[in-house]
């Protein structure tokens, strides 16, 4: 029996750049116009974190996709806090670094919206971004809401890089990324400049926001789930999460292959 050729393949990726992001964030760009074309926004790869050694975690890790397209290297914007992101942190230009991808079901935008809005926290900032830049390619407005602990961690050049998108931030230490403010905010602009469609990742609190008001707006939506992955490819299982199907029944889908992209009103509360 024939079998197809898998669609993803192991590739060693040179980096040409790596940088620190503020206080607690790092970016790498990878020299890879092929798989960077390939890319769509929502999308990620598996990436092996090993150190100058050869050592680090046996596991890959998932890593949403924070640039990509024809003309842009491709690249990852995360917040390092364990070995494995600690040793992509170390890596430098003229490294190689070990990729598989891209992987998984990404955001859809349609060529006749005008407008939409993002709703980001966190390093949700990372898997959003792209949004912005194919959003831009289309003619479609992007207004952002972005929320950080306080401005030293918010990344609003990173996040809407040329895209002209709109940026509006709010922080922890304000309180104004508090709920109740924020859905002030976000009621005056569904009501004010309506969005064809709503997008948001990295934080339940404002999923559960956004998903509650564009329900009640009548406004699509999309979220990127953010979940533990083994292989990345949808065979381990272990990145299940119960998923409402269009019948109304629970269903359990593996954020890595059906995801990690689903719509908003679909996506069950962790």
């Amino acid at each position: 029996m024939d079998l197809a050729p898998f669609p993803v393949a192991e590739r060693a990726a040179l980096v040409i750049e790596s940088a620190a992001v503020g206080r607690r964030y790092h970016r790498l760009r990878l020299d890879a116009p092929d798989l960077s074309a390939a890319s769509r926004p929502g999308q990620f790869f598996h990436l092996l974190c090993r150190d100058g050694g050869g050592n680090g975690p046996y596991l890959r890790r998932p890593m949403s996709i924070w640039r990509c397209g024809p003309d842009e290297a491709l690249g990852f914007l995360f917040h390092v806090k364990g070995r494995g992101t600690a040793a992509l942190a170390a890596l430098r230009a003229g490294d190689r670094l070990s990729v598989v991808g891209p992987l998984g079901q990404g955001f859809a935008l349609h060529p006749d919206w005008r407008r939409i809005l993002i709703l980001a926290r966190g390093v949700g900032l990372a898997t959003l971004a792209p949004l912005t830049d194919a959003a831009a390619r289309l003619g479609i407005a992007v207004d952002c809401v972005l929320s950080a602990r306080d401005p030293a961690d918010l990344m609003a050049g990173e996040f809407a890089g040329q895209s002209g998108a709109a940026v509006t931030a709010v922080f922890d230490s304000d309180g104004s990324s508090d709920i109740a403010p924020v859905e002030k905010l976000l009621r005056a602009r569904f009501d004010t400049s309506r969005p064809d469609a709503v997008f948001t990742c990295g934080s339940n609190r404002l999923f559960l926001l956004l998903q509650r008001l564009s329900a009640e707006y009548a406004i699509p939506g999309q979220i990127a789930l953010e979940q533990q992955m083994g292989c990345g490819l949808g065979m381990c299982f272990c990145c299940v999460r119960p998923i409402r199907a269009p019948d109304g029944e629970t269903v359990n889908l593996r954020v890595c292959a059906e995801g990690p992209v689903f719509d908003l009103q679909a996506a069950l509360a962790w």
